[in-house]
């Protein structure tokens, strides 16, 4: 049970669930991408989008663990849309296959949802040669948002429905490498450290979606951007963490959020009329959060700007030796 249930501006707490938030509100018409929608927050998510009457586009790493979700999901809710695809953030080649497939589809899209990410692993590399947590918690979502910026543009046109991107971060980007972000040591395994590069990934979550709603807002285009930290829940995502995900699970019950409050925040801010036109802001425990002074990194239109062309050079298709290279510790 998660203890602290005083109620912000937007009239709801970190005690409420994914279905309080989004109570009375009909998304039927709407079409929503959720990545690493087979568990966790992802998947309740993407259950509670469903129950509202979304079409939810499960895009996961394990097509047969979704089909199974979806047979679950389908049984309790008989007349909820939901399609499964396969998208791997770990490879670029996987993001452009899904995103070619989506786009063949024709279908619309008025709401993404950056939910999938990897915490703390071993030092690895990605199939296209990155650090495995800045590729897949950041390089991969960027690089599916910008594909899939088209599709969401037309959607919002025809529609004149807003469109939303909703970034699952951290308040952990706050706690990385003191430098921020090490552009020039991305790769470097000897200074390593997973705990450090998960925030360094989450801060990039945070400067992604403040340059994008800047070049959105700039556009005058109607979608907006904003990033969340969902709580501290028990979920898999702890499982590189070995003891203390056994301690996650059990002291989870007791004092952590649930699955259904963790979910809350990210349904929130896809759904919800009272988030209407804003961008570019972070949100917990269904609320707005003002970035401390101590976070002043993550408001930093300079370094926001500064990591968007470093992560377009890096998501460009090119060959694997110039990117091996351009990421190669000096």
């Amino acid at each position: 049970m998660w203890v602290f249930g005083i109620r912000g501006r937007s009239g709801f707490s970190s005690n409420n669930t994914a279905e309080d938030v989004t109570k009375g509100i009909d998304g039927t018409g709407l079409t929503a991408i959720i990545t690493g929608s087979t568990n966790g927050i992802g998947l309740e998510t993407a259950r509670v989008l469903a129950l509202r009457g979304v079409h939810v586009i499960m895009a996961v790493r394990n097509v047969r663990a979704g089909e199974k979700v979806k047979a679950e999901l389908l049984a309790k809710m008989p007349d909820a849309k939901i399609d499964v695809m396969a998208l791997d953030l770990n490879s670029q080649s996987s993001i452009r296959k899904f995103v070619e497939l989506y786009i063949s589809s024709s279908l619309p899209l008025n709401i993404l949802v950056n939910n999938a990410g990897i915490n703390a692993p071993p030092f690895t590399l990605s199939e296209d040669g990155i650090e495995q947590q800045f590729a897949v918690n950041h390089l991969g979502p960027f690089l599916l948002t910008n594909l899939l910026l088209d599709t969401m543009k037309n959607t919002a046109n025809e529609s004149g429905i807003e469109g939303r991107i909703v970034n699952v971060g951290s308040a952990l980007h706050a706690y990385g490498y003191k430098e921020g972000i090490r552009f020039d040591k991305i790769n470097d395994e000897e200074s390593y450290n997973p705990t450090d590069a998960f925030g360094q990934s989450k801060l990039c979550t945070m400067l992604h979606t403040l340059e994008l709603a800047r070049r959105l807002k700039e556009e005058g285009i109607n979608i907006t951007a904003n990033s969340l930290h969902p709580g501290i829940v028990a979920t898999n995502n702890m499982k590189n963490h070995g003891t203390l995900n056994k301690f996650m699970l059990v002291a989870g019950k007791l004092v952590f959020k649930n699955v259904q409050q963790g979910a809350s925040t990210t349904c929130f801010v896809a759904l919800n009329p009272k988030v209407k036109g804003v961008s570019g802001e972070y949100f917990m425990g269904n609320n707005l959060k003002h970035i401390k002074a101590t976070t002043s990194m993550a408001k930093d239109p300079e370094l926001a700007k500064k990591l968007w062309d470093f992560s377009i050079n890096l998501t460009q298709p090119q060959a694997q030796n110039q990117i091996q290279a351009q990421l190669q510790p000096n």
